[in-house]
């Protein structure tokens, strides 16, 4: 079976190791499933710094835990940016494409609107011939 080639095989087919890397940690750090997860972190951290029941390594205020969401920001925006523009490279990639598209539609229909014209116009003068034939008779 023949594999159809698409404009969005073609972008996939650019994306280097980087890209793609940075893709599914935006589409990771944007999921409920990330946010859940690191809730659920947050509050055993929490817990166990404010309940002692193991040696605090990070009392209150969470000073640990505040440089901790403060790395993971400097990292997370940047990254989830170059997947964001990426997004939009291959929106306009898409868009370009979509009006390509539009543009030889409606070429092929203002050929058939040419065409569909001349039968008309082909066959009123048939029927213009026939009427003055049965006049004429």
């Amino acid at each position: 079976m023949k594999s159809i080639t698409n404009w969005h095989t073609t972008h996939e087919k650019t994306l280097k190791l980087g890209d793609k890397l940075a893709d599914a940690v935006a589409n990771g750090m944007g999921s409920w499933k990330f946010i859940i997860w690191q809730t659920i972190v947050v509050i055993i951290w929490m817990a166990l710094n404010v309940l002692a029941l193991v040696q605090h390594w990070d009392p209150y205020p969470f000073i640990l835990l505040n440089l901790i969401f403060s790395t993971q920001a400097a990292y997370a925006a940047p990254i989830i940016m170059m997947s964001q523009n990426r997004q939009s490279q291959r929106d306009r990639l898409q868009a370009e494409n979509d009006y390509k598209t539009n543009l030889l539609a409606k070429e092929e229909i203002e050929a058939l609107q040419i065409q569909l014209n001349k039968i008309e116009k082909d066959k009123l003068d048939i029927i213009i011939g026939l009427l003055q034939q049965m006049k004429t008779t």
